[in-house]
């Protein structure tokens, strides 16, 4: 039996910090920590498995502050657990250069999992993390060889389970049966404008029910410790569904004034409210940032429970790799990020002249690549026979194929990007996602927190203009391009033909800064002479696809489909002695990165005449085609027709490109 006392104790030690914190930045959330601090010391301490004294072991428990506004929660728990986050950075919280920002930030504090704060982001991580765990098993457990084999938590609020991503995650966890999936959910009834039956009032055990869940339900959060433990031991047990455990909670618990309110939501408490507050919990009023020496041994205890954990792990590895060399070899790349001998052998060669749609020669690389790499799992949002994403090595991830590398996430484009983000801040896996270019929207929150905190994350999205055709504008893409191109961390490639296609994937794999983004056609594309195959023309971003063979008069610049076009108008403009270089641009990120001097190989800086030819939106163009140049593109929405006739209406010829130059070299 635990010592009780010991732990209300502990928690409210806990739940001090975290106002002393708030109170010092006056600036913060006090209300979910003082709420939420018992569920989350029960959990750290009793069921968590993991190692503070190795906190990237891979075999640990994920735990996910869903709720990232209370990041004071996490930072303080994971001091108290013996983590290496000092007194001194709990003082400095939400200062600069601190280890403890506002919210949680992924890579930036040690023990923190998953950059959170958007809410229902940390929920769909969280779905991610449970799914690498369960592929992973497949994968490498062996018999006496529990490799992989631990839990995924994640604390989630009110403001989480309103969020429609949540929704979206937790159908697809359910119907995958994620057992290992546990989210304690911090039901206190309050959000920021005031109570949540202003705009919530659902059944929410009900819908869990009947997205597959199971529910456990906790009373008394605010002092049922033994009740919040019995809760996740069931919860554990529970090995075919995942589980919400709900556990009712005071917002602000303690806080004299502003308990069970709004007010202690988003707001620090007041010097005078810290004070009652502190007194009421039984922490002396007049001690900042307080640690007992009692709860200073329970620290220490779970330290050396942890590294004794992490140490038998480490043991039966070795043991693992002796017993399957091989296995344990892909294991350690994997984990690593790495990428095996010969993973580029299958892919196809092109010849000038062949002619074939992007998204298909996207297809044939990705399952060449997938046939030599393992690791690589992914899926589509119910579009992968047109994506062109479905891997032939395997098949669909269900219930009855847990190792499938298939993922089939549904109409549910928002919860796809960031339970892939979950893959990729898992470790282990490397994750694709596709669906049409247009419904990148759908993703963009969860898009920018892959860059934000440089997951590899490959986004497979074609369907990449007006030449869409007859779906007609809600299906064409226009200002697409330049809204993703913005996003920094981000690297957007948008090959011409077959071969930039096969180097884009070369580029995307051996990237491990950030995601990439591959934006791909439904139509055929030539095969154009002097297009690149190797990766090395994507990582610089441009090139001189096809060269006039003389003092070049102009430069036209395309992406995508447009580069063909760009060459036809080439040839127009010879044919009356004007002679252009034409520049594929497939990554305008990876073209800014370069030297200086390349960058002026490929745009010479004192040509002028430059024209820009892209399917979307001009705006941004400039940076290339200078004051004096031009850009064509479409600065409105397209229309239903075949593709043909549409880049005919609006102007998107290799006549109107010549025109262009015309009239800039006779200006």
């Amino acid at each position: 039996m635990r010592d009780r006392e010991l732990d209300i104790l502990a928690v409210n030690t806990l739940r001090a910090l975290c106002i002393d914190m708030i109170q010092r930045a006056n600036s913060g959330h006090p209300g979910l920590p003082l709420g939420a601090a018992p569920m989350a010391w029960v959990l750290f301490n009793e069921h968590l498995k993991h190692s503070p004294g190795a906190p990237t072991w891979a075999d640990r428990d994920r735990f996910v502050l869903s709720g990232g506004h209370g990041s004071s929660l996490l930072y303080a728990l994971l001091h108290l657990t013996g983590y290496d986050l000092g007194m001194e950075e709990l003082k400095a919280f939400r200062q600069w250069g601190s280890k403890t920002p506002g919210h949680p930030e992924f890579g930036h504090t040690v023990g923190v999992e998953a950059t959170t704060g958007p809410l229902g982001q940390g929920s769909a991580n969280a779905v991610g993390m449970a799914l690498a765990e369960r592929i992973l098993g497949q994968r490498f457990n062996r018999p006496g060889f529990s490799v992989v084999d631990h839990y995924t938590y994640a604390l989630v609020t009110d403001g989480d389970l309103m969020e429609g991503i949540s929704g979206e995650a937790a159908s697809l966890a359910g119907h995958l049966g994620l057992g290992k999936l546990i989210y304690l959910y911090d039901s206190n009834d309050i959000s920021l404008d005031g109570p949540t039956s202003l705009a919530y009032s659902e059944d929410y055990a009900a819908r869990y029910r009947a997205y597959g869940w199971h529910v456990e339900l906790v009373e008394d959060g605010d002092r049922d410790l033994a009740g919040i433990s019995g809760a996740i031991s069931r919860a554990k047990a529970e090995a075919g569904r995942p589980s919400l455990v709900i556990v009712r909670t005071t917002i602000g618990f303690g806080s004299p004034n502003k308990a069970g309110t709004s007010k202690s939501h988003g707001a620090p408490l007041g010097a005078d409210e810290v004070r009652l507050t502190k007194g009421a919990l039984g922490v002396p009023a007049d001690k900042e940032f307080y640690v007992p020496a009692e709860v200073l041994a329970v620290r220490d205890g779970l330290v050396a429970r942890g590294l004794e954990a992490s140490s038998a792990w480490d043991s039966m590895f070795s043991a693992y790799a002796e017993a399957y060399p091989e296995l344990a070899a892909e294991w350690r790349l994997s984990q690593c990020g790495g990428l095996p001998a010969g993973w580029d052998g299958g892919l196809a060669v092109y010849g000038d002249g062949d002619s074939l749609a992007t998204r298909k020669a996207s297809g044939d690389a990705l399952n060449a690549i997938a046939a030599r790499v393992p690791w690589v799992v992914g899926g589509d949002a119910d579009l992968g026979s047109s994506t062109q994403t479905r891997l032939k090595c395997s098949g669909s991830n269900s219930r009855g194929e847990p190792g499938a590398r298939n993922i089939h996430f549904g109409v549910r484009e928002h919860a796809m990007a960031a339970i892939a983000n979950g893959i990729a801040y898992h470790g282990g896996l490397r994750g694709f996602v596709s669906t049409f270019f247009v419904f990148c929207d759908y993703m963009k929150p969860s898009m920018r927190l892959a860059a934000m905190n440089g997951l590899p994350v490959v986004y497979v999205l074609t369907h990449d203009s007006i030449g869409v055709g007859e779906d007609g504008p809600t299906h064409q893409p226009v200002e697409h391009l330049m809204s993703m191109r913005i996003i920094p961390g981000l690297d957007v490639v948008r090959p011409a033909d077959a071969r930039e296609t096969v180097a884009a994937w070369k580029y995307a794999m051996e990237r491990r800064e950030g995601p990439t983004l591959l934006v791909l056609t439904r139509q055929n594309l030539p095969v154009l002479a002097g297009s690149g195959d190797e990766s090395s023309l994507i990582a610089r971003g441009a090139y001189v696809v096809s060269d006039c063979g003389s003092a070049p008069a102009g430069v036209l610049i395309a992406t995508g489909s447009e580069v063909s076009l760009a060459v036809e108008a080439q040839a127009l403009l010879a044919k009356e002695g004007i002679s252009v270089n034409v520049v594929s641009m497939p990554c305008m990120e990876a073209f800014r990165r370069q030297p200086e001097a390349y960058r002026r190989s490929v745009l010479p800086g004192d040509i002028a005449c430059r024209v820009s030819v892209e399917a979307g939106v001009t705006m941004g163009w400039r940076e290339w085609v200078g004051d004096g140049g031009v850009s064509i593109g479409l600065d409105r929405y397209g229309a239903s027709a075949p593709a043909e006739i549409l880049f005919r209406e609006f102007g998107i010829t290799a006549e109107a490109v010549a025109d262009a130059v015309k009239g800039l070299v006779t200006r």
